[in-house]
C-alpha cells in the first residue's frame, strides 16, 4: 500500500488538502493500477518558522 507523506505550510484550508489528496490518489491509483482505498495520504503541517530556504525561515516567529 502507498504512503504519501505531504509536508506543507501551515495555514492551507481543509478544503485544500482534501483536494490535493484527491488528486494525489487519482495519479498513484492510475500509474500504479491500484484501488484508492490502498492509498494512504498524510499532512504535516509545518510552521513557516521551522521551515528554511536558502538558509532563512520561510517566516519570522511571532514572538521576534
Amino acid at each position: 500500500m502507498p504512503f504519501v507523506n505531504i509536508r506543507i505550510l501551515e495555514g492551507h484550508s481543509q478544503k485544500r488538502k482534501d483536494e490535493i489528496s484527491r488528486r494525489v490518489t487519482e495519479a498513484i491509483s492510475e500509474v500504479a493500477e491500484l484501488p484508492k482505498e490502498a492509498i494512504w495520504v498524510v499532512f504535516e503541517d509545518v510552521a513557516g518558522s521551522d521551515w528554511f530556504v536558502g538558509g532563512a525561515a520561510v517566516r519570522k516567529p511571532k514572538d521576534q
